[in-house]
């Protein structure tokens, strides 16, 4: 019996150091982020997620304040939320590639504590059919406009932090973002530029107790990918197919969760969380569990990965057979 309990034991003993060590040695160290009475500034915030995180934010006590191109939109949201949460929101007119409108807009606003980029373009078309122009629009207001957005409100975000509490900025990116794929070829760059973004603003930042945190989400039901899929390659469509459609509602309240929780990466359904394990490399990890998941998983779902791509090329391999 002594000799069956020391079996048990050493075949313990090995998980349970690598648990201890990650415990000891993750960082940025976990955190708690509220909402409540605190300032939370969405971009993109007329429609789709953004309204969504919006409706959201204000039915847990936030002061909420959005940004959009569209005045129109804007007041439609303003009323809707106002309807539904019975909370007047704050909104600001303006383009994300204009960095000295988007200024204004938060000057005006005041010092914000939770920042959610969420403004986002995307148009699926083969690299060599896409113009050029419609390439730039795509990168100016996924990736530039971000810059835009979190320059301007930075300094106002750290001034008196100690006094106000940990902050956040969250950047919505995409399951494109992880893993590129046929035809999203201007926009995995835009949203994979977004991960480079936040890994280096945590590190400036977290000085400041200002937390980073990357949403990836799927295909999501909302306006803008109806009018993508009228574009959208074949291929585009039979390999996106893969990681189903979520509504606007289950993102935000998924997205919402993991920026009070500080989570760096924030998967939104079960395919997010294997892409987000798969694709941790050297990012930021606050929950020694979840290291402990990438370390152990690491090698499997390298296989599964493979197996993807297989699947994909094999989808690329057999259109072009029947196209030829």
């Amino acid at each position: 019996m002594a000799v069956v309990n020391l079996f048990y034991i050493s075949l313990l003993l090995p998980p349970l150091f690598l648990l201890f060590l990650l415990f000891l040695i993750i960082r940025p160290r976990p955190v708690q982020i509220p909402i409540k009475k605190r300032h939370v500034f969405i971009t993109g915030g007329s429609s789709g997620i953004g309204l969504a995180l919006a409706h959201q934010a204000a039915s847990e006590g936030a002061h909420v304040s959005i940004l959009s191109r569209s005045i129109d939109k804007l007041e439609e949201a303003k009323n809707a939320i106002k309807l539904s949460a019975g909370i007047d929101v704050a909104i600001f007119a303006a383009d994300v590639r204009d960095f000295e409108a988007v200024q204004r807009a938060v000057d005006e606003a005041g010092p914000i504590d939770v920042l959610i980029v969420n403004q986002g373009v995307f148009v699926a078309q083969e690299l060599e059919e896409q113009k050029l122009d419609e390439v730039r629009f795509i990168i100016d207001v996924n990736l530039m406009g971000s810059f835009n957005m979190i320059k301007a409100a930075l300094p106002g975000m750290k001034r008196s932090r100690k006094d106000r509490g940990p902050g956040s900025i969250a950047l919505m990116s995409s399951q494109a973002g992880q893993v590129g794929i046929y035809g999203y070829t201007a926009y995995s760059a835009s949203k994979f530029g977004l991960r480079g973004l936040a890994e280096a603003l945590q590190q400036e930042v977290i000085g400041d107790n200002i937390h980073v945190s990357l949403v990836f989400p799927p295909d999501t039901e909302t306006p803008g990918l109806v009018e993508e899929n009228k574009r959208k390659p074949q291929l585009t469509s039979i390999i996106a197919a893969s990681s189903g459609a979520m509504k606007a509602d289950q993102v935000a309240k998924k997205a919402l969760d993991g920026i009070k929780s500080g989570s760096f990466i924030i998967p939104c359904n079960f395919e997010g969380i294997l892409l987000s394990i798969a694709t941790a490399g050297l990012s930021p990890q606050r929950s020694y569990l979840m290291a402990f998941v990438e370390v152990v998983a690491a090698g499997i779902l390298r296989i599964a990965g493979l197996c993807f791509q297989w699947n994909w090329y094999g989808s690329i391999e057999k259109w072009h057979m029947q196209k030829n």
